[in-house]
């Protein structure tokens, strides 16, 4: 789906899209968003996107976001049965580039789009070095990431993941990346975006975090990202080095993410 029809489904603060509003959106790119899987009315890990969309608002318009009325005006866009994908941004339609300092009155915009039937395969990526600006912040700010992710698209890759200058991973583009040894999981330690289904299994049993180097991925079994909308999914190629697309505990991951209890939106 193209972004101007997922536009044209949307709604801002529950009501119709101004395009005045979108205006700014796209020409000031300030503010932040978070992106839910809802699946016959209900989603997974609820409580960690709110929590998300109130932290960010408070860092980057210095005020309180009313979570339930974004709440609220999310689940108007919900379907009952089937699954879609809600995209919840918080921005200022009144904030421009001369007067960014201005005290805010965030807005959300909330737009809608299908989700796939179907899970989404393997993932084979390819290293760059990159760092988001304030990276544990969801921003709308992709221009870094994109542009990554279309070089490395362009060079036969699906997506890129990110490491520092001395080669520590850190994350995807859009996702949160571990690594499997055994029946153990590990997490890089470095700065990057805790997304909600890495934090979800981190709370099911998956803590251990520690730095990850380039250089160490050959002493690993297994890789795989993990997003909330596509839940867990095998990484089989980083730069050269292949990984298995199967391996016994992504599946346990999968199943466990699967099987976590969901909220009513």
């Amino acid at each position: 789906m193209n972004a101007t029809t997922e536009i044209a489904t949307g709604e801002l603060n529950g009501g119709p899209v101004d395009p005045g509003a979108l205006r700014t959106l796209a020409l000031t790119n300030y503010g932040h968003f978070t992106t839910v899987l809802v699946e016959d009315g209900r989603v997974r890990g609820l409580e960690l996107h709110l929590r998300r969309l109130a932290r960010d608002c408070r860092t980057l318009f210095g005020t309180a976001l009313d979570t339930e009325r974004a709440r609220h005006w999310a689940r108007r866009l919900a379907p009952g049965p089937g699954r879609r994908i809600l995209r919840l941004t918080v921005f200022d339609p009144a904030l421009d580039l001369g007067r960014i300092a201005a005290d805010a009155a965030p807005a959300v915009l909330v737009t809608a789009r299908p989700a796939a039937p179907d899970p989404p395969g393997p993932l084979r990526v390819r290293t760059a070095v990159h760092l988001r600006d304030l990276p544990e912040v969801k921003s709308v700010g992709l221009f870094g990431a994109l542009r990554h992710r279309r070089a490395v698209q362009r060079a036969g890759f699906d997506d890129v993941l990110f490491t520092d200058r001395e080669g520590s991973v850190s994350e995807g583009g859009t996702w949160n990346i571990g690594f499997v040894r055994g029946d153990r999981v590990l997490w890089p330690d470095a700065p990057c975006l805790t997304g909600t289904a890495m934090e979800l299994l981190r709370d099911a049993g998956n803590p251990r975090t520690a730095p990850v180097t380039v250089g160490e991925l050959e002493d690993y079994e297994a890789v795989f990202a993990t997003n909330a909308v596509t839940g867990v999914r095998p990484v089989t190629l980083i730069d050269d080095l292949r990984f298995p697309a199967a391996h016994p505990t992504i599946r346990r991951l999968a199943a466990t993410y699967r099987e976590l209890p969901t909220t009513r939106l």
